[in-house]
């Protein structure tokens, strides 16, 4: 248990990812329940049943990072917990043959369409975990490498909205499943922007990619566009007064964090990943209390 602890300590903190995963579990039930005329909080049990098959996803994307990444870590990150020894990759693998156990129960304790959904999640992250067939092409790309797997977010979207009920229709829904795309890709451009002392050997950050700029840039064009999408979102759940309100705090305290980052003597990479964190965070909870209360 102890090494354990450590495992998910360092590559997958439960509390952090409870957090985020709850409120965007959160958002997204309330969302859907608002264009079916429902509003309040959510129902437990649904809710419940969300978050922990929502929370399994990106502890089952994780491990399957693992595997892909293991060369590569053995090569230039041997102090992580697999190639350390810590854990193993069979031991990995059977955790996600339990989590995905437990998801196939609760999905189909839910319904047929989470059921359904649940497997085209699994099938997609399956394509991620073999980089579509297309690796070396994929990381020559890193967007488009970017874009590809980001698609995943959408799709647990639309398990999450099928868990309390009918699935609004598509149309309804995707200025949702644009802003929760785009939402996560600023989490992943985020914790992938560096400060020049805080870069690895065989690391292929943002900020090498591109350099500390245009990094941080894009990370900006993404978290505004972010915004600027969840404008329609709002529109559609009435809540646009509270939502550009709280957004454009929230967008703002990050252009701050961007700047001191880019003019700082010695800036950290850590503000990127704070600064994502409190946007993803923010965002959904706008979208959860708003729509509840």
């Amino acid at each position: 248990m102890g090494r354990w602890l450590v495992y998910f300590r360092e590559r997958f903190p439960p509390g952090q990812y409870a957090a985020g995963l709850g409120a965007f579990t959160w958002a997204v039930l309330a969302y859907a329940g608002a264009l079916g005329g429902a509003r309040g909080l959510p129902p437990a049990w649904p809710f419940l049943a969300a978050f922990v098959v929502t929370f399994l996803f990106f502890l089952q994307l994780r491990i399957l990072d693992e595997y892909k990444d293991y060369q590569d870590d053995l090569r230039y990150r041997p102090y992580r917990p697999v190639p350390r020894g810590l854990v193993t990759l069979p031991e990995l693998g059977r955790l996600w043959l339990a989590a995905a156990a437990v998801q196939v129960a609760l999905s189909v304790a839910l319904g047929p369409a989470p059921a359904v959904l649940l497997v085209a999640v699994l099938m997609y992250s399956g394509l991620m975990r073999v980089e579509f067939f297309a690796p070396a092409w994929l990381r020559a790309h890193p967007l488009t490498y970017m874009g590809t797997h980001m698609v995943i977010v959408p799709l647990v979207a639309l398990f999450i909205a099928a868990c309390a009920g009918p699935l609004p229709p598509l149309r309804a829904m995707a200025p949702l499943l644009a802003l929760a795309y785009l939402n996560f890709s600023v989490f992943e451009l985020g914790r992938k922007i560096r400060a020049p002392d805080e870069e690895e050997t065989g690391v292929e950050t943002y900020s090498v990619l591109w350099g500390r700029r245009r990094a941080a840039l894009a990370w900006l064009a993404a978290l505004w566009g972010a915004g600027a999408v969840g404008l329609a979102a709002a529109q559609r759940a009435g809540i646009v007064p509270v939502y550009a309100t709280c957004a454009l705090a929230l967008a703002l305290a990050a252009s701050a964090a961007a700047a001191w980052f880019l003019r700082s003597a010695r800036p950290k990479g850590a503000v990127f990943r704070a600064a994502s964190a409190v946007w993803l965070l923010g965002i959904h909870l706008v979208f959860g209390l708003a729509l509840a209360l």
